[in-house]
This record gives C-alpha cells, structure tokens and sequence, in this order.
C-alpha cells in the first residue's frame, strides 16, 4: 500500500509539473509576469487544480504510464544482466545439477531450505523438469532466512561429495521442524549420508566461497527473495504455479531450437527442412 501511494504521490507531481508547464505555454501565461512572480505561480497552481478535479483520470493515466516505464526498464536491466552472467548462472561446475546434465535449455533454481514458497513449490519443479526431458536443473543456494537456513545450506552442498544432494535437498525441503545441526544431520542420515563425513565437509572453506558466489551473484541480478527461477532469458520470482512454469521452459526450448537452427550450414538447415 505504502508503495503504492509513494507511486500514486511521484505520478501526481509529474502531472502537476507537466500541467503547470502547459499553462505556462498559454498565450495569457505567456503575457503574464516575470517568472519569479509569486502570484502568478499561484494561478498556476489553481488552473492545475482545476484540471485534475475536472479530469481525475489524468493521475490514474500518469501512475500508469510510470508503472510501464519502470516495467520496461526493469524487464531491459535483467536481460542485459542475465546476458552478462549466463555462465555463472547455468555452468559453473561447482553448482548441483539434476534433470539431464546435457539438456538444451537450463532452469535455475534459488531456494533457501526455511523458505516456506521454496517447499510449496519443490514437486512442481522436479515434475516440470522430468516431464519434459530436455532441460538441465540447476541449484544455488540461498540462504537468507537467518542461522537454520546457512546450516542447512552448507549441509546441501557438502552432500555433493557423497553423491546425494538430490534426495537430501528434498528431504530438508521436506521437513517442518527445526533445520539446526542436530535435525540437519539427522535427516541426512535418513537419507543414507555419513553425518560424521558430512559435519567434517561442511566446514570447508569451498562451501563457504559457494555459498559467497552465490549471494553476490542474486545480488547482482536484484533477486531479493527465494524461491527465484531463471530460463532462457526470463527472470522469474516467485512461488510460480506449474503452468507458469511449464510455459516458461517450452519459450526457452523453442529460443534454443531457433539458436540451433540458425548455427546450422545451408546445406544442412536445407535438409532439416525438407525433414520437418
């Protein structure tokens, strides 16, 4: 709501400035007094009054037009930086992968194990993933919910040395009590994890450099909140509904079979088309 009226408060300013220009245009403005003169700013103000009682639309026409061009610029900043660190994004190695490791297209998954969005959302993800058979997995850790969520992080990417991240990653997202040491190293038990080996491996200074990469690296593509997606070229967050999700990967997959078209010979692009 507070956002809200701040935009409604910023709209109606550039209105009242753009309306006060426009009536200083007038030919009777023009003849008016010198610029300084504190009554004739005053007329001006009135007339801006009056306009705006007579035509209430002209604010709601404002904060729209602001809404838009904050959409754009928002929309143009991401794609530039989702441009600048595509790799960091889909292949840094040190990142778990699940799905197909060679898929054409990769989701990219921020998540933090607190994050009550991030468990409503793990089936979807994995069923959108395995039903479609094309697309890469990727995982950052991000835990910015405070202690619980940095143990259980660093819990998660330790268990990469013993092959089990993905079924510990869905058990801690499973789980509804308490992510500290003892219940994280319980769970990883359960899970088939060697607890002592895992203990030892979370402390190691490669975790810690991890889970640094990743902060600074939602930082820079302004993602303040989990869960957050990123396919193809769309910045997605957000709880998304397995739809929305759906329709996102099928955009990267048709963007990625173009891409491979256009890389194709004459020749071999000729013969394709005679295929399909």
């Amino acid at each position: 709501m507070r956002v809200r009226q701040g935009m409604m408060v910023i709209a109606a300013g550039v209105m009242l400035a753009t309306l006060a220009g426009l009536a200083l245009a007038l030919p009777a403005v023009a003849q008016a007094p010198a610029k300084g003169d504190a009554a004739e700013r005053a007329r001006i103000k009135e007339l801006v009054r009056e306009v705006l009682k007579e035509n209430p639309e002209l604010v709601l026409d404002a904060i729209q037009a602001l809404e838009a061009k904050e959409r754009d610029e928002a929309t143009a900043k991401s794609a530039q930086a989702l441009k600048q660190y595509r790799d960091k994004l889909e292949r840094d190695t040190g990142d778990p992968v699940a799905g197909n490791p060679k898929g054409d297209v990769s989701l990219v998954l921020f998540s933090d194990y607190k994050c009550p969005y991030c468990k409503q959302v793990s089936d979807r993800v994995f069923q959108a993933v395995e039903s479609d058979g094309k697309v890469r997995l990727v995982f950052k850790e991000l835990p910015i919910l405070g202690r619980e969520s940095m143990i259980a992080a660093r819990a998660a990417l330790a268990s990469m040395g013993q092959g089990k991240y993905v079924a510990f990653h869905k058990a801690l997202l499973a789980e509804r009590g308490p992510l500290d040491e003892t219940n994280v190293l319980r769970i990883a038990g359960a899970v088939g994890l060697d607890a002592a080996k895992l203990k030892t491996d979370m402390a190691k200074p490669d975790i810690e450099a991890r889970l640094k990469s990743t902060i600074e690296l939602a930082r820079a593509l302004e993602i303040r909140g989990t869960p957050a997606f990123v396919v193809g070229d769309e910045l997605i967050p957000g709880a998304v509904d397995a739809a929305a999700l759906k329709s996102a990967i099928q955009k990267a997959l048709r963007a990625s079979a173009r891409q491979a078209l256009a890389g194709l010979p004459s020749r071999s692009l000729r013969s394709r088309r005679r295929l399909v």
